[in-house]
C-alpha cells in the first residue's frame, strides 16, 4: 500500500428514539500523492476506482500535524 492512506471520517448522529448524540466513524482508503503524515487533517474527493478498495484521492492537506 504505497501512496495509500486510510482516512477516518467521524460524524455525529442523533439516536432516533433516545436522542443521544453518538459518534460514528467510517474509514476510507485514499490515494496520496502529497505524502501525508499520521494525524494530518485532509480533504478527500471521490474519483474513479483506483483499486479494489480505493475510490478516493487526497485533494488537499487542511492541517499538518505538529
Amino acid at each position: 500500500m504505497q501512496k495509500t492512506v486510510v482516512v477516518a471520517v467521524e460524524r455525529r448522529v442523533q439516536h432516533p428514539l433516545y436522542g443521544k448524540v453518538v459518534l460514528r466513524t467510517k474509514r476510507y482508503k485514499a490515494h496520496d500523492e502529497m505524502s501525508c503524515d499520521v494525524g494530518d487533517r485532509v480533504e478527500i474527493t471521490e474519483t474513479r476506482p483506483l483499486s479494489k478498495d480505493k475510490r478516493f484521492r487526497v485533494s488537499r492537506i487542511v492541517e499538518k500535524v505538529k
